[in-house]
């Protein structure tokens, strides 16, 4: 049974050998982990560090003209984006949809002097528009974006799978002990 459900993994919609690139940023994934992290450095001699969960939640979304809702799964990031040693950073909150990046939060980190609990701001979404799009606009310059989300959620997929079949085979041969 064990070896048909692994077979079955292996054949539909089998995994295939992860990229280790996105744009500008490098991927890396340690097997077993819970957690991806990309990190890249921005033209203009920033260093950005993301680190996305794997899938950690979901929303239902009506699809319009019927009743019918779909699943769209969410990925958690962090992105920290600093400049040179020893300087503040910036870090945001994004939520990953498969074809959408949303910005939940974002503050300054004081690198040297972090508080024990750093005011984090408002909601993103309660600021000011023209607030909201030029922080839109700033990730997207650093190719944090709706691209990004789309390859998270290819990754993620991937990952989870190749995670799921590794925990199977696993399984196999314990009990074949």
């Amino acid at each position: 049974m064990l070896t048909n459900e692994i077979d079955f993994e292996s054949e539909y919609a089998p995994p295939h050998q992860p990229d280790k690139k996105f744009n500008a940023f490098k991927v890396e994934d340690r097997p077993g982990e819970q957690f991806v992290t990309l990190r890249g450095r921005s033209t203009v001699d920033e260093n950005i560090k993301i680190e996305a969960t794997m899938f950690d939640g979901y929303a239902t979304m009506s699809n319009g003209e019927n009743t019918e809702t779909d699943a769209q799964l969410h990925i958690s990031l962090l992105v920290d984006i600093s400049k040179g040693e020893g300087g503040d950073m910036l870090e945001f909150v994004c939520s990953a949809w498969p074809e959408k990046l949303e910005i939940q939060k974002f503050y300054v980190i004081r690198v040297g002097g972090m508080l024990n609990r750093p005011y984090t701001g408002p909601n993103f979404r309660v600021l000011d528009k023209e607030i909201q799009s030029a922080l839109m606009e700033f990730l997207n310059a650093r190719g944090v974006n709706n691209d990004l989300a789309v390859f998270l959620h290819r990754y993620v997929w991937n990952k989870d799978k190749l995670e799921h079949i590794q925990r199977l085979k696993l399984l196999k041969s314990y009990l074949q002990t």
